[in-house]
């Protein structure tokens, strides 16, 4: 049977207002109407249908603006699930989210490393089919499975160059068959940069750099309005910024990376050294035997006020300042959002980043940037996942359909 066009021209347009709405909470059919230069009468069966298929809901009526005010239609949240993944390289989170991005289910959070862990890839897709299988919600009923991961990473192939080794087939292509979920993969980094992006406190800014204070630390860039990643996907690698040729030897090979001089693994190293030399610290009764526990306990120990855990981290501070000295006088961005795991100490990390400022960066283009801290912070990884499912939500649909209308077709012609 031959798929008619108008059908497939409806579907994309009613794909297009679900993803629409996702992303601006309520809009009015004027307002779509705006959005995709569609008229009003296509743009309204296009939503009644919606609301038809349990899609979309009525919302009420929008402020008066001194005429007759219109209805404004929002997404309903439980039409259809999100699975979120969020990955560093010790460990992976899982969570199930409705459409407006509200949790489900418990979180998951699965011991993971993925450095020299052939396994790693196999371990994953274990999790991600057990916390659906636990969750009780049918696969048909997923939009898609949104992952974060550290490395090299192009998105549109789904390939990731540094983890997670996947044979002749890319990472997406594996984890969709082997979970029967349409599987996005994206940066960490670039991820939280979305998220800050489109929910966050970089919502409405164009030139915003977005650091992934993590295990590592990422960048996630936007430049006038997008996200910005490079001649191949790579672009942000800010962790490896040279801050000394003498300094300690980074995992890429180089010595005096900021990854290998300010990383949380490494602010966990020197607080396992400082409490190995008997330095007066509440850390002194953690676990040092795993560096994780260590890194959350400092930055809980240094909000508390331990001197010890906020000397450590107005180090690293000071280093990270420096790197982003280079990176405003290459950039000259408007705000640089700390974010990611570490956002938790961003008031703490504030002042050494401004004394390095100071001392390295040009004031007229100092003055000019505006530091923030997120507000989405741990989560952001979480909710850029959730994104990303999002932003291919309707291209999804539509090569879909092209590839029944073609398939149709064929059938057609050989009858």
């Amino acid at each position: 049977m031959e798929l008619k066009p108008k059908f497939v021209k409806s579907t994309e347009l009613k794909n297009m207002i679900v993803k629409r709405l996702y992303f601006d909470k309520a809009l009015s059919c004027a307002d779509l109407s705006e959005l995709f230069d569609k008229s009003v009468p296509s743009i309204s069966k296009a939503v009644n249908e919606l609301i038809d298929e349990g899609f979309v809901i009525e919302n009420g009526y929008a402020p008066s603006s001194g005429g007759r005010r219109p209805l404004v239609y929002s997404i309903r949240p439980e039409a259809m699930y999100i699975l979120t993944v969020a990955m560093d390289q010790l460990s992976t989170r899982i969570q199930m989210v409705d459409l407006v991005n509200r949790p489900v289910a418990d979180i998951a959070v699965c011991d993971l490393k993925l450095l020299n862990n052939p396994h790693a890839l196999a371990t994953l897709i274990g999790h991600i089919n057990s916390y659906i299988n636990t969750t009780g919600i049918p696969k048909d009923k997923i939009a898609g499975t949104g992952i974060g991961m550290p490395g090299f990473i192009n998105s549109i192939e789904g390939v990731n160059f540094t983890y997670m080794e996947s044979g002749d087939q890319s990472l997406t292509q594996v984890i969709t068959i082997k979970t029967g979920i349409p599987t996005y993969i994206d940066n960490d980094s670039s991820l939280i940069a979305l998220a800050e992006q489109k929910f966050g406190i970089a919502k409405a800014r164009k030139d915003v750099m977005v650091i992934n204070l993590g295990w590592g630390i990422g960048l996630g860039m936007i430049i006038n309005g997008e996200i910005y990643r490079g001649h191949n996907g790579f672009a942000g690698e800010f962790s490896h910024i040279p801050l000394s040729e003498d300094g300690a030897l980074c995992t890429c090979g180089k010595r005096g990376c900021l990854e290998a001089e300010a990383s949380m693994l490494v602010v966990a190293e020197k607080a396992i050294r400082g409490i190995k030399k008997g330095n007066i610290s509440s850390l002194k009764n953690i676990n040092i035997a795993q560096s994780k526990m260590v890194g959350d306990a400092i930055m809980e120990a240094a909000n508390s006020g331990d001197q010890f855990a906020i000397e450590l981290l107005s180090d690293a501070g000071y280093k990270i300042g420096k790197a982003l000295a280079i990176l405003i006088h290459i950039m000259n961005p408007a705000s640089i959002v700390l974010s990611g795991r570490g956002a938790v100490v961003g008031k703490i990390l504030l002042a050494p980043i401004q004394q390095a400022l100071n001392k390295y960066c040009i004031p007229r283009l100092a003055n000019s940037t505006e530091l923030l801290i997120s507000d989405l912070g741990f989560n952001a990884e979480l909710i850029g996942a959730a994104v990303l499912v999002m932003e291919n939500f309707d291209k999804e649909i539509k090569n879909h359909l092209i590839t029944t209308n073609q398939s149709s077709m064929e059938k057609t012609m050989k009858n």
